[in-house]
C-alpha cells in the first residue's frame, strides 16, 4: 500500500495501513490502490486567514446584493398599492414566489428536507407573511417614515437573535455599533417632528421583529441546505395559504392595472420574496448572521436612492450625511470580533 502526506507543506510517500496514523489525519481514496493522507494540523494559520478573509467577502457581496434587492421593496409596494390592494399584494406576492420556488425546486429535482419541517415552516410564517404582514398593518395607521424603525432595529434583533439561537458571540464593540447605527436610523426617520407612540409603532415592532428571527433561522438552516433551497421550501410550505389567499382576495377589476403596478408586484414577488434570498440567505451562511445583518442598516438609503430615481422624491444633503454615518458605523462594525460558542 503507497500512501501520500501533506505535512508543513512538504508531500511524503510512504508505505502505510489504513488502520495507523493519527485521528486527525484525514485520509481520501483515489484509487482501489492508493490513499491520499493530509494531516489537518500542518495547514498553516496563514492559509486559514486567507480562507476566513475570502469567506467574509462573498459574505459581504451577496449581503449587499440582498440587502440591495430587498430596498426596492418599500418603492415598489407604493406603486403596486395604487392598483392593488394591500393585503392582495402580501398574499399575491407570495402565491407567485411560491409557485416560481416549486418550478426551481421541480427543475433541480430536490426532495423535501423532512427533518427541517419545523425550521422551514417558521421561515414561511415569519418571512412569507408576518414581516409584510405586519408591515402593511402598520402602513394603514402611522406614516411611511416610521418605516425607518424597522429599518434601524433590524440588524440589532439580528445580533440578539443570533446569540441566541445561532451561538453567535459578537463582541461589546459590535453590540455598540450595532445600538448606534439603529439609534442614527431612528433619529433620521423621526427628524422633524416628535415621536408618539401609536398602534402602527407596535406593528412595525412586531415586523422587525418577526423579520430579524426569520432571517437568523434562515441564515442558519443555510449551513445545512443551500440558500436557495431554504426560501424554495419556506415558499412552498406556506404556497396552500397565500395561493388561497390570493384567489380569495383577487378582484376583476386587476386585469386593467397600468403597466408599471403590474411590473411593480412581480419585482415584490419574484424579487424581493424569492431572489433577494438567493443571496441574502448565503451572504447570512459566509459572512455570519450578526455581521451580515449590519448591512441592514443601508437599507433606509438605498430605499431612498431608488425612490428618487423612480418616484422622483427628492434626496437632501442632509439624507446623504446620516448614510455616511451609517456607513463608518457598519464599517467598525464588521471589523470588531464575532465568535462561535
Amino acid at each position: 500500500m503507497v500512501s501520500v502526506e501533506l505535512t508543513s507543506g512538504v508531500l511524503h510517500w510512504f508505505p502505510d495501513k489504513l488502520s495507523q496514523g493519527p485521528p486527525e489525519r484525514k485520509r481520501w481514496c483515489l484509487s482501489s490502490n492508493f490513499f491520499m493522507v493530509i494531516d489537518v494540523t500542518a495547514i498553516s494559520s496563514a492559509q486559514t486567514d486567507k480562507l476566513a478573509a475570502r469567506r467574509n467577502f462573498w459574505g459581504l457581496i451577496l449581503g449587499l446584493t440582498g440587502v440591495l434587492v430587498f430596498s426596492a421593496t418599500l418603492p415598489a409596494t407604493r406603486l403596486a398599492v395604487e392598483s392593488f390592494a394591500p393585503w392582495f399584494v402580501t398574499f399575491g406576492r407570495a402565491a407567485l414566489a411560491s409557485l416560481a420556488a416549486m418550478l426551481c425546486l421541480l427543475v433541480m429535482r430536490k426532495r423535501l428536507p423532512r427533518r427541517h419541517l419545523k425550521a422551514l415552516a417558521f421561515i414561511g410564517v415569519t418571512l412569507v407573511f408576518g414581516f409584510p404582514g405586519f408591515m402593511a398593518l402598520a402602513m394603514m395607521t402611522v406614516p411611511s417614515a416610521h418605516g425607518g424603525v424597522v429599518l434601524g432595529i433590524l440588524p440589532l434583533a439580528t445580533a440578539v437573535f443570533a446569540a441566541l439561537w445561532a451561538g453567535e458571540r459578537p463582541s461589546l464593540l459590535f453590540w455598540l455599533c450595532g445600538i448606534a447605527g439603529a439609534a442614527v436610523i431612528i433619529i433620521f426617520a423621526l427628524r422633524g417632528g416628535g415621536f408618539t407612540l401609536q398602534v402602527g409603532d407596535l406593528w412595525l415592532f412586531a415586523a422587525g421583529i418577526t423579520a430579524s428571527a426569520g432571517y437568523v433561522i434562515s441564515g442558519k438552516l443555510s449551513h445545512e441546505l443551500p440558500g436557495w433551497e431554504v426560501i424554495c421550501w419556506a415558499l412552498v410550505l406556506t404556497a396552500p395559504f397565500s395561493i388561497a389567499g390570493t384567489i380569495w382576495l383577487w378582484d376583476s377589476t386587476y386585469t386593467a392595472a397600468p403597466q408599471p403596478q403590474v411590473l411593480a408586484f412581480l419585482y415584490l414577488g419574484l424579487g424581493s420574496m424569492f431572489l433577494g434570498f438567493f443571496a441574502w440567505n448565503n451572504g447570512l451562511r459566509l459572512g455570519g448572521l450578526a455581521r451580515i445583518g449590519q448591512l441592514q442598516l443601508f437599507q433606509t438609503f438605498f430605499t431612498i436612492a431608488i425612490a428618487g430615481v423612480l418616484l422622483g422624491e427628492t434626496i437632501t444633503l442632509e439624507t446623504w450625511l446620516f448614510a455616511a454615518a451609517v456607513f463608518v458605523i457598519v464599517w467598525i462594525g464588521r471589523k470588531s470580533r464575532v465568535t462561535a460558542r
